[in-house]
């Protein structure tokens, strides 16, 4: 699996994978009502509370839902209907920690090619050698 191949893929989730099948706002990663979690559970009972918690926190710190937070002015519910607004703090946070995951992303890209350059000159450097020494 190559870099681009790992960026592509969400993590795997069961309960996301039935979130997304059941309710479109989880399918088209709308920003989700607050308290939702609660609705979602009387709905779909059979959803364990930390099993639930964990999914929602992978969906809510997704690039993908950060993103939508920061393109729109409401948010859902389940029905895909408004409820709620999303507030200018919550843009702000959400654009704050897309700016800081794509910093370091960016810094950790950049260290990746730094490394490999540095690994290219050594094997020039030994090759060089190993040519110079078969000489003789």
């Amino acid at each position: 699996m190559t870099g681009s191949d790992s960026k592509s893929r969400a993590p795997h989730n069961d309960v996301l994978n039935t979130l997304g099948s059941t309710f479109a706002v989880f399918q088209e990663c709308r920003p989700l009502a607050i308290g939702i979690h609660k609705i979602i559970l009387e709905r779909v009972p059979a959803i364990d509370p930390q099993r639930l918690r964990f999914a929602m926190k992978m969906h809510t710190a997704s690039t993908r839902y950060l993103k939508a937070i920061t393109h729109s002015e409401k948010r859902f519910d389940l029905d895909g209907n408004p409820a709620g607004e999303i507030t200018a703090e919550q843009k702000q946070q959400a654009l704050d920690t897309l700016r800081e995951r794509f910093r370091k992303g960016a810094e950790l890209r950049k260290a990746q090619l730094l490394a490999q350059q540095q690994e290219q000159q050594r094997q020039e450097k030994l090759l060089k050698l190993t040519e110079k020494f078969n000489k003789r």
